[in-house]
């Protein structure tokens, strides 16, 4: 494979080489071409139909370009809200002006429409991109929708052999009704071609419009439990296990590159380094946790260290209540009332001198 590797690098598309620097995708290094910003050994070029080597020097807007750095793969939940492209002529928000800024330059395998969130593949590696984002591929894309209308299993079922819809034809969808809220039913949907809008075309034509759509997996990578915003990285070990020596070919991908150290940047949002939390200062008589272990006092019970004459200002948090029993009888008792105590009544009460139920005393004469 190696070899393999080495002859594809010594002669590719001039398009193919951007985009696996990870400075755009192949549509946007050609757009670049037409547009007179690439040039190969000093002469620049206007057609994407040129070979390069690794002895040719090409740069883009004077800058030549990057090395080459391993292939990575990042989990990204998208919002509601974003339009998944760099830069939008609209001036919307897009995906990529709200990922950290530590981060290497990403492009989207495949996109989510402005009001679609969930799961999105995030890539450095044009190559790789275009592979799984291919229909041929067969990755299954699965959804979770809510929809307004009623539908009924049976109608879904008819999509397995698939549908064709104002002329466009839309391979077999494997549907499956969750819930039935009434007038708004909680859809299963599964397809494996992706294209664009294909979901909402294919309910419209059911009488179903969507309220909400959520994207939950992308062939083996799923949504799982992360954060709406948030952005996590596939391991490499895990992402050559899940691609598979086939689609790693296909699309050249690099694991044995190292990678590229970008230092954040405060200023411009990326997260701060994590400082040590300061250890508790160590009590009297117990030593500092993780040297030699919890010093204990000569009285333990439980498992816990007691310790004594240890008492609370009035008010603070944690102060013990006085204890009833246990007293000192030698103790001159005070007048003033105790923390949390009510003060005592001098009166004694009437109450306390009758005997208790169930209690027979004697006063020289048995009670009857």
């Amino acid at each position: 494979m190696a070899g393999k590797s080495n002859e594809q690098d010594f002669s590719q598309r001039i398009a193919k080489v951007i985009a696996r620097a990870g400075l755009a995708s192949r549509r946007e290094a050609e757009e670049w071409i037409a547009a007179g910003r690439v040039t190969v050994n000093g002469k620049t070029i206007s057609s994407p139909a040129v070979n390069v080597s690794a002895q040719d020097r090409v740069t883009v807007d004077g800058v030549a370009l990057p090395a080459r750095e391993r292939t990575r793969l990042f989990l990204y939940h998208k919002p509601r809200g974003l339009v998944t492209t760099h830069a939008d002529p609209q001036s919307r928000p897009t995906i990529f002006a709200s990922l950290p800024k530590h981060l290497p330059r990403l492009i989207s395998v495949g996109r989510l429409d402005l009001n679609t969130e969930g799961l999105l593949l995030l890539t450095n590696d044009g190559g790789l991109a275009r592979v799984l984002e291919l229909p041929q591929t067969a990755w299954l894309r699965r959804y979770r929708v809510r929809a307004h209308g009623r539908v009924k299993q049976g109608d879904l079922d008819g999509l397995r052999q698939g549908i064709t819809i104002d002329g466009v034809r839309y391979g077999p969808i494997e549907a499956t009704l969750e819930r039935d809220l009434g007038s708004n039913v909680w859809l299963t949907f599964a397809i494996r071609e992706g294209k664009n809008r294909e979901v909402r075309n294919v309910l419209g034509h059911l009488g179903l419009k969507v309220a909400r759509l959520i994207r939950v997996s992308f062939g083996p990578f799923q949504l799982g439990e992360l954060p709406v915003g948030g952005v996590e990285e596939v391991k490499t070990r895990h992402l050559r296990e899940q691609i598979g020596e086939r689609l790693a070919a296909l699309a050249a991908s690099d694991f044995a590159a190292p990678v590229a150290q970008r230092t954040p940047d405060i200023e411009q949002g990326a997260p701060r380094r994590k400082l040590a939390p300061i250890p508790p200062p160590a009590r009297a008589g117990r030593a500092p946790k993780g040297e030699g272990g919890s010093a204990r006092s000569a009285e333990t019970g439980g498992g816990h260290v007691r310790q004594k004459n240890k008492r609370s200002p009035p008010g603070a948090f944690g102060a013990t209540l006085p204890r009833k029993r246990g007293r000192d009888k030698e103790s001159v008792p005070s007048d003033r009332p105790r923390p949390f105590e009510k003060p005592r009544s001098k009166k004694p009460s009437a109450r306390s001198a009758k005997p208790r139920r169930g209690v027979r005393r004697y006063h020289g004469k048995r009670e009857r």
